[in-house]
């Protein structure tokens, strides 16, 4: 019986598995969104939460505290120096997932695992004019016969 026992095994030995947390938070606050395994995402989650909410402290300590967690000393910087500031005011709830389907291969249930304060990159909407104007209804595409019957016209004319 597993009562009372927490925690995400993941079929690997415990330094596989702390090697995958360490290197699914390097990605995670490098990219701020990764695509992973449900199971994963969540085991990951809490992990994720913590080291935001050490951030947020912004003292040597829990700098190091970081660190031993997540050994990108770079990343360590982006969470120190924009996503926990970004994330000042929020008590908890930094992450959500977003179910993405299922993997082809073996079926097994897709998230995406995100912060909420994303900064997304900014979509060009000025450029809405420069795109290629769709033809009108009946030019695009036409059929082998109708092009003959035009190419002939033209030729004739």
């Amino acid at each position: 019986m597993r009562h009372r026992r927490d925690g995400f095994k993941l079929g690997r030995v415990t330094a596989h598995r702390w090697a995958l947390f360490r290197n699914l938070l390097v990605a995670l606050f490098r990219h701020e969104r990764i695509q992973t395994t449900e199971a994963k995402a969540k085991a990951v989650r809490g992990l994720a939460e913590q080291m935001i909410t050490l951030a947020k402290r912004d003292t040597l300590h829990a700098r190091r505290q970081v660190l031993a967690m997540v050994p990108d000393t770079e990343v360590v910087g982006q969470l120190f120096g924009t996503i926990a500031p970004r994330l000042g005011e929020r008590n908890g709830g930094y992450t959500r997932l977003i179910r993405a389907g299922r993997r082809a291969g073996d079926n097994a249930p897709l998230v995406l695992l995100e912060l909420v304060d994303r900064v997304e990159a900014p979509k060009d909407k000025e450029k809405k004019g420069d795109q290629k104007e769709k033809a009108p209804r009946g030019e695009a595409g036409t059929s082998g016969k109708r092009k003959k019957k035009e190419k002939a016209a033209a030729a004739s004319a």
